[in-house]
């Protein structure tokens, strides 16, 4: 027997101030994405003959970043948070083949 999917659609109609959230925290995501993708290419041409010190480096966490960025305090934290995770994801296929 086929094994049958079912999907959902779903339509968001947001007013102004939530497509203003949503807009901020899009480009806020984008944001962090880019800067941790930035630090990770930097280390890993600085280690990239030593594979067992690149596998140590401890790369940094959305919360670095607010410090120094105080409009991301302004956006949902899990928001970048996925950001991170989504990298580590993205780096993890990349050399794993």
């Amino acid at each position: 027997m086929a094994k049958q999917n079912k999907a959902f659609k779903f339509r968001l109609l947001p007013n102004k101030e939530q497509s203003a959230l949503l807009a901020k925290t899009f480009g806020c995501v984008r944001f962090v994405y880019n800067k941790m993708l930035a630090e990770r290419k930097e280390t890993y041409e600085k280690f990239k003959d030593d594979k067992e010190l690149l596998k140590k480096q401890k790369f940094p966490t959305p919360a670095k970043y607010k410090s120094e960025f105080p409009f991301l305090k302004e956006v949902d934290s899990l928001a970048l948070a996925n950001a991170q995770m989504n990298l580590q994801t993205a780096y993890k296929n990349f050399f794993e083949g």
